[in-house]
């Protein structure tokens, strides 16, 4: 039993690598292939929409729920490795990149929520200790590829792809041999089209997701436009920057939060931490403009710094609150439907800041992110959740 949390969050650090794996080896992929500028946030909503089609497609037939989780995980692992790593074939359009990274992130939909529902199945007390240790293991996951390509800048780009693909297969197959279904485990018997429409008429569920959409609306946004935040400070205060590492840092140091969270709501609510970490995130948008404005490196990297922890450290906490606050039963159906949801939302901010980036100066676009935690907040800071 000791052994099952640490496995779970290796799997899926090991996994999730494969969600930026794109955006890190962007430039000189688009260098070779003569893409478009536009093509950043394309790349990252492409993912984004196929994890929503996938959670969809996942939620309505309640595949979590249904059957084997670990079998689920094991087989979306292989498939989105296998989407990924073809993008390393050469002579690609555009349109066949695209096409692939959609494919990765339908696949991304039978790990990240069946890993959450995994752990669920295993420690019902403990649950926010545990899903931060998870959703901590996702966000590490999701900064890996930057970290591969700052150390590979000499080596060619699709070492990234090879890489991030090999891990994948390695997370699968940790959770198949080593993971078997969890003791809390309550398989659903039929498949059940309701579960979608009925599960947000409890109070409490809907809550706690309306908080997640808010935060949501945030960091998938910020963490895919972190990269031309931090150019465009050197560009023009004329510093040079490591863009490749310092998104890795600051979108690594999310991972630490996640982790910081999930123990402490084992003394405190995980809707007090959520709360708090929603606001710290949300005013480190409407500061972003004077911080970019400011020349001093130290300054902006200690921004950064406070914005890569805070944006990320109310995410298990939701996580917790919509797993608890739902029906035992459905428990992996609601936290995929909540996902599938909470990234549509991420790409229509994605998008958003795509196109104000041409429309603005840089540094106004990280304002509009401002409008998730405040709208979460809204909703969020009224109700007492269990």
């Amino acid at each position: 039993m000791k052994h099952v949390l640490p496995i779970i969050v290796i799997a899926q650090f090991l996994c999730t690598s494969l969600w930026f794996a794109g955006n890190a080896v962007l430039g000189d992929m688009a260098a070779e292939l003569n893409l478009a500028s536009a093509f950043l946030g394309n790349i990252t909503s492409a993912v984004q929409l196929g994890f929503i089609s996938g959670t969809l497609i996942f939620a309505i037939f309640t595949i979590a729920d249904k059957f084997s989780p670990s079998n689920v995980f094991l087989s979306s692992a292989i498939l989105a490795s296998v989407f990924n790593i073809a993008i390393s074939l050469k002579g690609l359009t555009g349109i066949q990149i695209l096409f692939l990274r959609f494919g990765t992130g339908f696949f991304l939909a039978g790990i990240y929520p069946v890993g959450m529902k995994i752990a669920s199945d295993y420690f019902q007390k403990g649950l926010g200790k545990s899903l931060g240790l998870l959703v901590g293991a996702l966000v590490l996951g999701t900064a890996f590829p930057h970290l591969v390509r700052s150390i590979s800048d000499e080596l060619p780009w699709r070492i990234v792809l090879y890489t991030t693909s090999t891990l994948s297969v390695i997370g699968g197959l940790m959770i198949w041999i080593l993971v078997p279904n969890g003791p809390f485990r309550k398989p659903s018997q039929t498949f059940d089209f309701t579960v979608f429409f009925k599960i947000f008429q409890v109070r409490s569920f809907r809550t706690a997701a309306l908080g997640y959409f808010g935060h949501m609306w945030e960091l998938y946004a910020f963490w895919a436009f972190l990269p031309v935040f931090i150019q465009y400070f050197g560009k023009l205060h004329g510093q040079e920057l490591n863009i490749s590492f310092i998104s890795f840092a600051i979108i690594g140091l999310g991972g630490l939060s996640c982790a910081m969270g999930g123990y402490l709501s084992e003394k405190f609510h995980p809707g007090q931490i959520a709360k708090f970490a929603l606001a710290i995130s949300g005013i480190c948008c409407f500061l972003s403009p004077l911080i970019l404005s400011q020349p001093y490196p130290v300054v902006f990297l200690l921004f950064l710094m406070i914005w890569g922890l805070s944006v990320t450290a109310d995410s298990p906490m939701f996580s917790t609150l919509v797993a608890q606050n739902s029906p035992e039963m459905n428990r992996g159906t609601a936290l995929t439907i909540v996902n599938s949801i909470g990234f549509g939302i991420s790409v229509l901010s994605i998008q958003l800041l795509n196109f104000l980036n041409f429309m603005v100066p840089n540094r106004f676009l990280f304002l509009v992110l401002g409008l998730g935690p405040v709208f979460g907040l809204f909703y969020f800071v009224k109700e007492k959740l269990k």
